[in-house]
């Protein structure tokens, strides 16, 4: 039989089923989807490829999910640090936002977000960002797979002027997107503190209606929690519980600051929370409790934020960092192993988008989202355990190949669909405007 691609590889982590690793296997690839994993000398004998690599040093993985971004706040890398988080937001990021948002800005910044996350073997990501139709526009024509963020906030800005135009112009976007293969959308509201209760009525009915996350920051710092509680009287899980909004389709990001009944209350709801360890620890903003979540039930899924917090959109560091922090939180080695943290880059992320039946795992019949590492180097050498290395050793330059809907975005490092050059030469203009 005749296909488009076929892979041949040392080891194929497919995450699900769970902590199987299969080796000298073949990914077998037709019409952007897999249709067979099957060990390698009996690949070559029922498949012929259109295109073969073979990747003899190589582990397959599906691809990672970024499940919170804001990827044009790559422009932004390293311009406030050190700071804490609203002292940052207030004072440093959103005057210069002010200044300077544009379509060009997130068109520019998206892209240097797309080449370093296919670069580091990120396939799909979850954004929240201004200009949501730029974010999606780019993620389609470089071919990778994103849910953009129908931001509301309350105050104006240069995308719209209050809740409920943010609201209608994403819902003309999701109506653009509703056919589309690679991108799909997320009502977004920022953050309790920044949405009141009318707007975020309206986006929990809506969100019923067209089946859609809601994405949102939520108990990210011990300072919003105390303000809620002197404002309202009421934490804000609380208050958004009340609303109605704490159920399966919500995707709340950070939660360093939980209780014990909040963590048991989004367990029964079927909600689901992104840890975003890398910018918690700069922001200083707290610790998911993320092995109490994971053991009561809760979906927990990984991502970076933006670079201007983080700094850098590299999912291999928050896997690893997500491990080692969930072991010392949870005051437990074991707590957060290595596979843990594989599932929450991968199939837990695709759970929290409800993309689980297209992406997160390599399985017969979803999108051929596929990532290969290179495990031949000194760094990752001697190799016992292919999924431990991946995680505790490796880094984002060993990824070698990237796949998304089968079409090849990166090829022995090489981006397939970015001119780098190209891209350098738009952000050394955007340094010298954010400069000034």
């Amino acid at each position: 039989m005749i296909v488009d691609t076929i892979i041949h590889a040392r080891w194929i982590i497919p995450v699900k089923p769970e902590s199987v690793t299969y080796e000298y296997h073949t990914l077998v690839i037709n019409n952007g989807k897999i249709i067979d994993l099957l060990p390698t000398e009996l690949a070559k004998q029922k498949y012929q490829g259109k295109a073969t690599e073979n990747l003899e040093n190589h582990a397959l993985l599906p691809g990672l999910i970024n499940c919170h971004t804001h990827a044009a706040m790559t422009l932004m890398r390293g311009i406030a640090d050190d700071l804490p988080l609203m002292d940052w937001l207030q004072n440093h990021i959103w005057p210069l936002e002010q200044k300077w948002m544009s379509e060009a800005f997130v068109k520019d910044g998206t892209d240097l977000a797309i080449a370093e996350m296919i670069r580091g073997g990120t396939t799909c990501f979850n954004d929240m960002y201004f200009f949501p139709d730029i974010t999606a526009k780019q993620a389609i024509h470089h071919g990778i797979r994103a849910t953009v963020g129908m931001i509301v906030i309350d105050f104006p800005s240069v995308w719209a002027q209050n809740s409920d135009e943010y609201i209608e112009k994403g819902l003309a976007l999701h109506e653009q997107l509703r056919l589309s293969d690679l991108c799909s959308t997320a009502f977004a509201p920022h953050a309790p503190y920044t949405v009141s209760d009318e707007p975020l009525q309206k986006i929990r009915i809506l969100a019923d209606e067209l089946e859609l996350p809601i994405h949102i920051h939520l108990h990210e710092t011990l300072h919003e929690i105390e303000q809620a509680q002197a404002q309202t009287g009421q934490r804000p899980i609380q208050r958004l519980q009340e609303l109605g909004l704490v159920n399966p389709s919500l995707i709340a990001v950070h939660m360093t600051q939980l209780n014990d009944e909040e963590i048991s209350l989004f367990a029964e709801s079927g909600a689901h929370i992104v840890h975003c360890p890398e910018s918690n620890l700069k922001l200083a903003s707290g610790f998911c409790q993320v092995a109490q979540c994971l053991a009561a039930g809760v979906n927990v899924a990984l991502g970076t934020d933006g670079a201007a917090s983080n700094n850098d959109l590299d999912m291999f560091g928050e896997m690893r960092t997500a491990a080692l922090l969930g072991k010392a939180v949870a005051g437990d080695a074991s707590a957060i192993p290595a596979m843990t943290a594989l599932r929450m880059a991968t199939i837990n992320g695709a759970k929290a988008l409800g993309l689980d039946a297209i992406c997160g795992s390599l399985s017969v019949g979803k999108a051929a989202d596929v990532i290969a590492i290179d495990l031949n180097t000194l760094e990752t050498q001697p190799l016992y355990c292919p999924v431990s290395q991946i995680v505790y050793a490796a880094s984002r330059q060993q990824v070698t190949d990237v796949w998304v809907a089968g079409k090849q975005l990166l090829k022995q490092r090489q981006l397939t669909t970015i001119n780098i050059d190209d891209l350098k030469t738009k952000i050394a203009e955007w340094q010298q405007h954010l400069s000034t």
